[in-house]
């Protein structure tokens, strides 16, 4: 049996507060091995004194809930340890954007979603059909995702090979790489908007540097 994961993971809320609704899907073959690369990150956390928490970049950029107390330079070494992570692992990834503003209501973003997802799985359907199972993990964050997620899995996957499985990004690795694809995404459109904010500057530095730099690297994976 080959089986491949699919993580997800969103950046906005059904508030339709921010100004972009995102979706990252991280795809894995079950057949390539994590066990090793997990290994180094726990290893080289060890080695650099730095704390082995669940990765969470929003919180750890404003320095929020796991990270309250922790100094710039600390949660800086923890983002650069979690980026060598990143590049490593055996991932490709599809991501979907919506400007909400675009959008009178949740029930069109959600429509627009949906549409987003199935047009993603129809563009890579050969390569999805080419397993025999297909694993979704998500959280259940948002109500409008996990609604359009069902919809376009059922429309364009058989249904007796797709099994759902909710997944916190505590317990999940590739569930904290899609919450770093989002981040890294959304971090360029506030950059091209010009609406990065001191912390992002302080983080990525330069627009140049940082689509130069992190961005190159996460978007070396995009299916």
């Amino acid at each position: 049996m080959s089986d491949l994961s699919l993580f997800l993971d969103e950046s906005g809320s059904d508030n339709l507060r921010d100004a972009y609704y995102i979706l990252a899907l991280v795809v894995h073959d079950q057949s390539d091995a994590l066990d090793d690369d997990i290994a180094r990150y726990h290893a080289s956390l060890v080695q650099k004194g730095l704390p082995d928490i669940p990765f969470h970049a929003t919180p750890l950029l404003n320095g929020h809930d796991d990270y309250e107390g922790m100094g710039i330079a600390e949660r800086k070494r923890l983002l650069s340890t979690f980026r060598v992570f990143f590049r490593h692992l055996p991932i490709r990834y599809g991501w979907i954007v919506l400007k909400t503003k675009e959008y009178d209501t949740l029930d069109n973003v959600a429509s627009a979603m949906r549409r987003g997802i199935v047009d993603f799985l129809f563009d890579n359907l050969a390569y999805f059909q080419s397993f025999d199972g297909v694993k979704i993990y998500y959280d259940d964050g948002q109500q409008s995702i996990a609604s359009a997620l069902h919809k376009a899995i059922d429309y364009a996957l058989t249904k007796s090979a797709v099994t759902y499985r909710l997944a916190s990004p505590a317990d999940y690795r590739l569930s904290q790489a899609a919450d770093y694809i989002c981040t890294m995404e959304l971090t360029a459109l506030k950059y091209q908007d010009k609406t990065a904010t001191a912390t992002d500057e302080k983080f990525f530095g330069s627009w140049s540097q940082f689509k130069k730099g992190i961005l190159k690297e996460v978007r070396s994976k995009r299916m």
